[in-house]
């Protein structure tokens, strides 16, 4: 094992006086290229190209000497730090930060970042950290090479962002670029770079909040409240499953959150909807009522949320959608349901009024491969003056988890 490990992060500027003496004293050195080319870099030292970490730990593990690895930014953010103190390699390691990229992409857009979220694209990560582009107004993406600035803004679609494109900070390299989300496409990016994806509607804090990333506390305390406009427990007129007692067992069902995108169709009065972006995640709202969009954006504004909502009907509004993870059917029967189950959602939640639509429902969703539960749901308003009955719901609860999606 090597007798010391340094890590040492560059941000562009001259290396401090403790990243020199740990370059001095190095036997290897693991970077990238431009991290090798530093004129500090002894060239006595083996020096091994950081492509995979956990081959470069393994290398280092196996090393009789002093090394140092060379990350971009801050290597505990994002960085080298988390893979080499994994415990399969056993190290320990020393750290020399550096301003992270976040920090410095932040600051070539002349932007506060404290209430930013920040994720990290690969491959496998990408369609979350859409979504999460989706719900939050600004957001830091660090990317990888297949899910940069083009992918996300051929994912967003219809979801127009400003991105602030940050190609090779710190080097004599390094360009800034804004462009709409619609144009990234139209580029070719070098990597690597980080991405600033901001734009929306959502209330924004003018003093900051008072704690890193985007505040979404609610205005009320609680969930699954009546609706706008509602006109008792089942919400507005003409809206079935509207009820709040149902709401709130169908937002358990689904779990909505961060990196999730929710397909709520017919969203009637939008609570459910704000709901679940108020929980983190992306939302799209449907209903063939237009009055219904127009309720569900005014509640998510009122409640500082940002959310989109699709006119028209269901299942062939459906169509051009983008993949859901969770979707709540409020209506539209058992030929929603069959559209919805062929785009393979995770989970979905339905209801039915009576026990043979909800047989119908469930064999359809157990031929597509969902795992199907059942409930009967009563709820019984009462009144606090008199404590008599004021209104009585009976409804057939039904979701449907899909096995090889879970959790």
């Amino acid at each position: 094992m090597a007798d010391r490990v340094t890590v040492i992060g560059w941000d562009g500027t001259p290396l401090t006086e403790a990243a020199r003496s740990a370059l001095a004293a190095a036997t290897l050195v693991a970077g990238a290229a431009h991290h090798l080319a530093l004129p500090e870099v002894p060239a006595r030292a083996e020096q091994v190209r950081l492509g995979s970490v956990h081959l470069a730990a393994r290398r280092i593990a196996a090393h009789r000497g002093t090394a140092v690895v060379l990350a971009d930014g801050d290597p505990g953010f994002f960085g080298v730090v988390r893979a080499l103190r994994a415990p399969e390699h056993g190290l320990e390691v020393e750290v020399v930060p550096a301003v992270s990229l976040v920090a410095t992409a932040f600051a070539r857009a002349g932007m506060p970042w404290d209430d930013a979220e920040i994720v990290v694209a690969h491959r496998r990560t990408l369609r979350r950290a859409v979504n999460i582009c989706r719900a939050h107004t600004k957001v830091a993406v660090l990317t990888s090479p297949g899910a940069g600035p083009a992918e996300l803004g051929l994912l967003l679609g219809d979801i127009h962002r400003t991105f602030v494109i940050c190609e090779e900070l710190g080097t004599e390299r390094e360009q800034v670029t804004v462009v709409t989300s619609d144009r990234a496409a139209d580029h070719s990016w070098r990597d690597p770079n980080i991405v600033l994806v901001v734009g929306g509607t959502a209330a924004q804090s003018p003093d900051g909040g008072w704690r890193a990333g985007r505040d979404l506390t609610r205005n009320r305390r609680g969930w699954a409240l009546p609706g706008a406009g509602s006109h008792g427990p089942d919400g507005p007129a003409g809206h079935e499953g509207e009820g709040q007692r149902l709401r709130a067992c169908q937002l358990a069902l689904l779990g909505p959150r961060p990196g999730d995108l929710v397909w709520d169709i017919g969203c009637g009065s939008g609570a459910l909807a704000v709901d679940a972006a108020l929980f983190g995640a992306a939302v799209i709202a449907v209903d063939a009522d237009r009055a219904a969009c127009e309720r569900t954006a005014d509640a998510a504004r009122r409640d500082g949320v940002q959310l989109q909502t699709v006119h028209g009907s269901a299942p062939h509004v459906l169509e051009d959608l983008p993949e859901p993870d969770v979707v709540r059917i409020g209506g539209g029967g058992p030929a929603v349901v069959s559209a919805v189950a062929d785009r393979r959602p995770a989970r979905l939640v339905t209801h039915a009024s009576t026990r043979d639509a909800a047989e119908l429902v469930g064999r359809d969703l157990t031929a597509h491969g969902y795992r199907v539960s059942c409930s009967l749901l009563q709820s019984v308003e009462l009144s606090t003056d008199t404590w008599s009955e004021r209104e009585r719901t009976v409804v057939f609860l039904l979701s449907g988890e899909l096995p090889d999606r879970a959790p």
